[in-house]
């Protein structure tokens, strides 16, 4: 500990915002470049190396989060970014998107504003890429063996990099034109620039990781053709089937999931397009799904210059302290959070009938309504109580000339035939079964992230993809010495 009292003396300082009226004007990232560094030693100075560090366990990595608080506060930024890198291959990922569990783990948490754990883990991967911490590191050998990644989310990029590593000759194979996954077209560019993304891409192309973007496997390639031709396959194609609303009128013109959205938005800001065909510009929003990807839509409705945005969230509006019966700590509680889509829409007055915010909680869609020429007009809801059933009389209607449906995803999507040509077994929920190896029901083929755990987040996104490359080194070489940070079964702290 840099400073014993430090947890006492210095109050919790975040990242601070771009003002809501400059920032909303562009998409670049909606925090202060540069006010991070001079807040952010003292800040370390708030962990207290606790002797059972919960956020260790929280934290699925298993980041050594005071060891790089120390260093930090101590201002040794190599050795900060050395320790960081030893469990995270992209911390300026989970830095901007990560909601921190680890600091719900926080023993500080416990009575006081944890330590800002996040801002800390991008603090030091900015400034390990800005003093040449990050270089390239290729194997010192080549082992003579093939792996196919299939997905270039954060899961399949986590695994070709440490397969990469550890001497194996790697390909990614994208369906998307360019590589990254929902990083690159699902993630607005105003929580992560896709410089950060590009940065780490070109570590990788030099460490000798091949990219195939614009190829989907099983209608591009065949996933037999592939699978005969590499040693392994590793499949990290995520979650992509989303979750439908089956309520009259979604057949309606201007209805659209929140992923057709998002994807032409981010292709604008790529230069592909000048103009998204389903921007919000001038256009009534309503946003259905209280989660992340609702916020994304948010913030992006919003830039795109829409007439009103509301969210409709079909939860109740959690309070702002952590229910200690239901959210004990140190598991991630269920409280209200203002990201910063949140507060731009509530500072601009977006939805004037919303609760908070933009949102209106505990709503639930009923149907839509149309005009004559079949495009949505109305969205018709209902209050709901706590079991979701419909409160009478409580029926309202909202213009809407665009409605985005953000309802999650099921599992991986099966229209481009992976999992039909290689047969690979599912679980009644629609993810990929897999062994307590990682390995599916065909020999060499392994399984990682959402496509076999479920939706879930970045960080568990990561720490699949490094464990499942030292399931597929040991099946390789019969042994491995890359880490592994979880197990396929494993799942976040809980009640």
């Amino acid at each position: 500990m840099a400073d014993p009292k430090g947890f006492m003396s210095t109050p919790r300082r975040e990242w601070p915002r771009r003002p809501v009226e400059e920032r909303v004007r562009d998409w670049d990232e909606v925090y202060v470049p540069g006010a991070l560094l001079p807040i952010i030693s003292k800040q370390a100075d708030r962990c207290m190396d606790c002797g059972v560090p919960f956020c260790h366990h929280a934290c699925p990595l298993g980041n050594l989060i005071p060891e790089w608080n120390d260093l930090v506060s101590r201002e040794d930024w190599r050795a900060a970014a050395d320790r960081l890198h030893a469990t995270n291959n992209f911390p300026e990922f989970t830095g901007r998107l990560c909601p921190a569990p680890c600091e719900a783990g926080c023993v500080l948490a416990i009575n006081q504003p944890a330590v800002t754990i996040k801002n800390i883990e991008c603090a030091i991967a900015d400034r390990a890429w800005e003093e040449g911490f990050s270089p390239p590191r290729p194997p010192d050998r080549l082992s003579g063996r093939t792996v196919a990644v299939i997905g270039s989310g954060p899961t399949g990029l986590a695994a070709a990099q440490q397969l990469t590593r550890a001497g194996h000759t790697v390909a990614v194979y994208e369906k998307d034109d360019r590589i990254g996954g929902l990083m690159r077209y699902g993630i607005p560019a105003f929580k992560m620039e896709k410089r950060h993304l590009e940065r780490r891409l070109e570590q990788m192309r030099a460490e000798g990781t091949k990219f195939r973007p614009a190829t989907a496997v099983g209608r591009d390639v065949g996933a037999a053709e592939l699978r005969a031709r590499h040693d392994a396959v590793v499949i990290a194609t995520g979650a992509t089937a989303w979750r439908e609303l089956d309520v009259a009128g979604r057949e309606l013109v201007g209805v659209h999931q929140a992923m057709e959205y998002l994807p032409l938005a981010n292709r604008v800001c790529e230069g592909d397009i000048e103009v998204s065909p389903l921007s919000a510009a001038g256009r009534h929003v309503v946003i259905v799904g209280g989660g992340d990807t609702g916020a994304d839509c948010l913030g992006t409705a919003v830039r795109e210059g829409a007439a009103s945005v509301t969210q409709l969230d079909i939860y109740a509006q959690p309070g702002a302290e952590r229910d200690e019966d239901t959210d004990p700590w140190p598991t991630y509680p269920k409280v209200y959070r203002l990201s910063a889509a949140h507060q731009e829409a509530g500072e601009l007055r977006t939805a004037p009938a919303a609760d908070a915010d933009a949102r209106l909680f505990a709503a639930s869609t009923l149907r839509f309504t149309g005009d004559a020429d079949g495009h949505v007009r109305e969205l018709h809801l209902v209050e709901v109580d706590a079991g979701r059933r419909p409160l009478p009389g409580t029926e309202r209607i909202l213009p809407a000339d665009l409605v985005l449906l953000a309802l999650g995803f099921s599992g991986p999507d099966r229209r481009d035939g992976l999992i039909d040509q290689l047969e690979l077994e599912l679980t009644p929920r629609g993810t990929i079964v897999r062994d307590p190896g990682f390995a599916t029901n065909v020999p060499g083929v392994f399984v990682a992230g959402d496509a076999a755990r479920g939706q879930s987040l970045i960080v568990w996104a990561i720490a699949e993809g490094r464990a499942v490359a030292a399931a597929v080194d040991r099946h390789l070489t019969g042994s491995s010495r890359l880490p592994t940070p979880i197990g396929p079964y494993d799942r976040p702290m809980n009640v």
